[in-house]
């Protein structure tokens, strides 16, 4: 897909899909803001959401301190945690949703995840005339998403692995620059639970950044349906 400076663009990060495999690839962590920047290149980022999981003690404010720093907006949804030990968390109806309110303001949607679930999503959106990327790292990707998207519209982190993974040891969310800092989500992700939901909005720094320190991508020719929408 080419890349135009004035489409809008919305990113929906879903932390635990990306942080259980980066976890169990290489054994680290994930930088999500140059994540955020690769995705989005010199357009115009409109809106970007990070879905994460928090508990009653707390422990991971320091990392969506970071990712509000970075300008992303953070939408937490409580852990739950049941008889047996067992615990819950997950984002995939809250991230379809929120794409799907958002779309009439968006030319691109951005879904930061692997999971074969938003593939439903993605068709809805196609048939809106919405372009749809996915960046995941390859081995944890849902063949029906690259086949539902295609490679021009899929970023395989895995190919840059250096510049999406930290080591274990640090915290926090990433950055535009240099700093190596990143996430760490509390459970496995998977059935939906509802739960309190709180959203943190700070976008302003991140947009800048992203404007003065991108450049265009060029992923080849448009499809039919990318053609139509951009005449």
């Amino acid at each position: 897909m080419i890349h135009h400076k004035h489409q809008r663009v919305g990113v929906f990060i879903d932390v635990q899909n990306l942080y259980y495999s980066a976890r169990n690839l290489y054994n680290r962590k994930v930088n999500f803001g140059n994540i955020v920047k690769k995705a989005v290149g010199a357009r115009q980022l409109i809106r970007a959401t990070a879905y994460v999981v928090s508990t009653k003690t707390g422990e991971n404010q320091p990392f969506f301190d970071a990712l509000n720093n970075l300008g992303i907006e953070t939408k937490e949804k409580e852990l739950m945690e049941y008889d047996g030990g067992q615990k819950k968390a997950d984002w995939d109806v809250g991230v379809t949703v929120d794409a799907i309110t958002a779309s009439p303001d968006l030319d691109v949607i951005i879904l930061v995840s692997g999971d074969g679930d938003y593939v439903p999503l993605i068709d809805y959106l196609h048939s809106r005339g919405k372009f749809v990327e996915v960046a995941a790292f390859r081995e944890t990707t849902s063949s029906r998403l690259i086949e539902k998207i295609g490679m021009t519209n899929y970023i395989n982190l895995s190919e840059n692995k250096r510049s999406f993974l930290i080591p274990v040891g640090s915290h926090g969310a990433g950055t535009m620059v240099s700093d190596t800092t990143s996430a760490q989500p509390l459970v496995e992700p998977r059935e939906e639970t509802v739960s309190p939901i709180r959203t943190t909005k700070k976008p302003a720094p991140f947009v800048s950044r992203l404007r003065q320190n991108s450049s265009p991508v060029d992923h080849g020719g448009l499809t039919p349906n990318e053609r139509a929408l951009n005449n």
